[in-house]
């Protein structure tokens, strides 16, 4: 490739710089979202990057100042990490508390940093307990995580249940529908919800299209593709990018060093693309030496001293590359995005989950595909997920201009990049949804007709009715009939009493705020999780922690003979529940016994490296496991009136767990 540019890029490429700094003065829609908050609810949509935790931080100062409480809920842990530790700077660390389902510090704390599961489960305690939520002014970070198909059931649940007298902040750059998500909140917390909207990009976008000889071309002309682009196109209909090799990531990288459209972060399909773009250092050139980088690279590694030896060190420290996504450590992510901060990394190849929620921009972002992995499928980008991308193209204060470079192959449709870029986000849709730990937390607190009354005040039936005339009732009536099947189940099993309250198991297992409450409990009052192993007790409870879909094989042989009974015991003890629950209609996860061996490894004290190197496991995949086994057993471990053997063996199995490198500070 022989780096050039189309001639009418260069009075574009000549803006690239940074801005003359100028004192800070906050923005019109910053003082009107302070103002509203002050009195009422507030939903605040606005890029990323123009200021909303600005908006956040001020809001939780006035309350401070009246010797009140604040509640800060992100859907990420590693967001909450990092908003306590901004937090803690910018209040001073004793005014600032957090709470995880691994993490729990200064929790009497005047401001609460955690995730909005944390904050939906205190607020089930304080309506079984008759109490007030002792907090003044909750926030709720990503509000558009009210849409996700599997996670927005919580954000909806927060805002019902929340009590009227403490204000809603919500937060969000991708929003379609905000004027109706406060016309619901409104009615049904009696006070008015402000929305205040701020459409202006803090750093102007303009997309380029980098043609295969190495030649950078407009994107657009007005709306429509620039010619070039166009003719392109045309010409290159007929191939297939089947046959082409992977892009040369490296060359891509010098023709933008070239340009000065440095630093990127290139969005790739999958982990592995992401981990196999690293061989674009045989391409590149050292980085000069830098004082500033090593000192950067030096503290971090200080912090974290486990990553000394991560297999992907020498890409970042001597060319200045990295990978970032969900397959990583914890700590590896953060170190990244750190040096990505502070501005000493050249480019970053990352999934598009990097896109949501976590903070560190760069000058140009690269698309390489117009479809995106929703978990289950690929399917056409949607126009809110196309905003979170190029939200993080531009940093503010550092640049007077951000870049989207389009770059054409398989999985690339150039003109549904082209419609995104002038869609607005999609609309946000309902997602409640039964499941047996809300039925069993909601009947703590709950007689059924004020459940039903719940239903028929939530934003599915609200937005039936915005949408089809006089069907409220049909999506309230929808979760009222499932609900009363959950219930059904609940009776069954000895949960819930024929009255339709909690039985005295009902209440323990209300307790067990997990993906599989049920299958937990089983083995519970089955007695068989171990009461004296702890190790024993790690495996069996990751069984139903692992919540991937990948398939997963670790080599059985040379098991120990005890570990090998817990997991035949378990699997003999809820299989009659599960088939119960499959021939009653409800869907049940998986069990992975690969999940329980790869915890007994890790709970034995064996190095993090044999560990991976016996499992096969992802270290992202095996600390996410370690983590939700760790909340897990932490949630046992609360049993101790019911089962206080049990409950000491999981403190112990928990405290076990949790060590370097899944666990830093």
């Amino acid at each position: 490739m022989k780096p050039e540019i189309d001639p009418t890029l260069k009075s574009v490429l000549a803006k690239i710089g940074k801005p003359h700094p100028v004192p800070f003065v906050p923005d019109a829609f910053q003082r009107d979202a302070l103002e509203a908050i002050k009195k009422t609810d507030c939903l605040v949509i606005a890029p990323t990057g123009s200021g909303k935790t600005w908006i956040a931080r001020e809001a939780i100062l006035s309350v401070l100042k009246q010797g009140g409480r604040s509640w800060y809920a992100s859907p990420l842990k590693a967001l909450s990490n990092s908003k306590w530790i901004e937090f803690g700077l910018h209040f001073e660390s004793g005014n600032v508390g957090i709470i995880t389902g691994d993490t729990k510090e200064n929790t009497e704390a005047p401001i609460i940093v955690g995730t909005t599961e944390i904050l939906r489960n205190q607020l089930y305690d304080a309506m079984h307990q008759g109490t007030d939520l002792n907090c003044d002014l909750v926030i709720l970070d990503e509000a558009h995580f009210l849409g996700d198909l599997d996670r927005g059931v919580v954000w909806e649940e927060v805002m019902t249940y929340l009590p009227v007298r403490v204000n809603l902040l919500l937060l969000s750059a991708t929003i379609g529908n905000g004027e109706e998500i406060a016309s619901w909140l409104s009615a049904i917390r009696k006070k008015l919800c402000v929305v205040v909207k701020e459409e202006k990009r803090p750093v102007p976008l303009y997309p380029i299209f980098l043609h295969p000889s190495g030649r950078l071309l407009p994107f657009l002309e007005g709306k429509k593709l620039s010619a070039p682009v166009a003719d392109f196109l045309q010409k290159d209909s007929g191939r297939h990018f089947a046959h082409r090799r992977m892009p040369e990531y490296g060359g891509i990288i010098r023709i933008m060093e070239r340009f000065s459209l440095l630093p990127a972060i290139f969005f790739l399909k999958s982990r592995a693309e992401c981990d196999a773009a690293l061989t674009a250092k045989e391409f590149l050139s050292p980085l000069p030496p830098s004082d500033e980088f090593n000192t950067s690279l030096q503290e971090l590694l200080q912090r974290f001293p486990s990553l000394q030896n991560h297999r992907q060190l020498k890409a970042l420290q001597f060319f200045g590359i990295a990978a970032h996504h969900g397959g990583q450590l914890p700590a590896w992510k953060l170190l990244v995005e750190e040096m990505m901060n502070r501005g000493h990394l050249r480019a970053i190849f990352a999934t598009s989950t990097i896109a949501a929620g976590v903070n560190f921009p760069a000058r140009t972002i690269v698309l390489f595909n117009s479809d995106l992995f929703n978990g289950h499928d690929f399917q056409p980008m949607s126009a809110t997920e196309f905003r979170q991308m190029t939200g993080r193209a531009g940093r503010r204060g550092l640049d007077k201009i951000g870049f989207m470079l389009a770059i054409s192959g398989k999985f690339m449709d150039i003109g549904h990049v082209r419609r995104l870029l002038f869609k607005a986000p999609e609309d946000i849709l309902s997602q409640l949804k039964n499941d047996f730990a809300m039925v069993l937390n909601l009947l703590m607190s709950q007689k059924p007709s004020d459940i039903k009354e719940i239903f028929e005040r939530s934003l599915a039936a609200y937005q039936q009715n915005e949408r089809q005339r006089n069907s409220a009732q049909r999506a309230a009536r929808k979760l009222w009939v499932d609900f009363c099947r959950h219930v059904d189940f609940l009776k069954a099993e000895g949960f819930v009493s024929d009255e339709e309250s909690l039985t005295a198991d009902g209440f323990w297992a209300a307790r067990l705020r997990l993906d599989a409450p049920l299958l937990v409990a089983e083995c519970l009052r089955q007695q068989c999780f171990p009461e004296q192993n702890e190790r024993l007790l790690a495996a069996i409870v990751a069984l139903f922690a692992y919540d991937r879909d990948t398939e997963t094989s670790v080599a059985v042989k040379d098991l120990p003979p005890k570990l090998t009974a817990a997991l035949k015991k378990t699997l003999l003890v809820v299989r009659p529940l599960m088939r119960r629950l499959n021939a009653a209609g409800f869907v049940t996860a998986k069990l992975t016994p690969a999940a329980g061996i790869a915890m007994y490894y890790w709970a034995q004290g064996r190095s993090w490296d044999s560990v991976i190197k016996a499992t096969g496991f992802a270290e992202g995949d095996m600390a996410t496991l370690i983590l939700r086994t760790a909340d897990s057993l932490r949630q046992i471990a609360a049993l101790k009136d019911n089962y206080p053997e049990v409950a000491g063996c999981a403190f112990k199995a928990r405290e076990g767990i949790l060590r370097e490198p899944v666990l830093f500070l």
